[in-house]
């Protein structure tokens, strides 16, 4: 494919198993800057985004998560740096505007050699008592919902072979 753009589309996965070394501020910053510039219903720019590469943060965060979920792994999979959107939720767009800034970061870290996932489960994190606190503690005021975690870091594993597309699925109104 000769449009980057669309090739980073094309060859980006997620993720499962991170490698422990912290990218560089520089590389976290151009992440966090792609999803800045992220969409946004009536260009309100309204999802903010918690960068966390503070080690026990991000452990407390993983554990939260994980009980969530029910399981007893790393729920982040090692990665190092977990960048959490969050948006307010008197906005109409709240959801569709905070996902788009993942999935911006997501393709930022693909093109500047980093691996990345999405996980779920911040909305739950953050309506809990402990995630009030931690935005609180953060000096981060206001109604937000946790759209999610984009976690990024470098792969400990070979990039998973792409899946065929499921046919069917796009429909032309001529």
């Amino acid at each position: 494919m000769s449009n980057q753009i669309i090739n980073n589309m094309i060859t980006r996965r997620s993720c499962r198993k991170f490698k422990d070394d912290m990218p560089s501020q520089e590389l976290i910053d151009e992440v966090i800057q792609a999803g800045l510039y992220a969409a946004s219903g009536k260009g309100k720019q309204c999802p903010i985004i918690v960068a966390v590469t503070n080690k026990e943060l991000r452990d407390r965060l993983s554990l939260m998560n994980r009980k969530i979920g029910g399981w007893d792994s790393d729920s982040f999979y090692g990665a190092p740096v977990v960048l959490i959107v969050l948006a307010p939720k008197d906005v109409p767009t709240y959801i569709y505007d905070g996902s788009l800034v993942i999935g911006n970061m997501m393709l930022a870290a693909h093109s500047l050699g980093l691996a990345s996932i999405w996980i779920h489960r911040a909305k739950q994190e953050f309506e809990s008592e402990e995630g009030k606190q931690i935005l609180k503690d953060l000096g981060i005021e206001g109604d937000y919902e946790g759209i999610g975690h984009c976690v990024i870091g470098y792969a400990a594993c070979a990039e998973a072979a792409p899946i065929p597309r499921k046919e069917g699925r796009v429909f032309y109104a001529k």
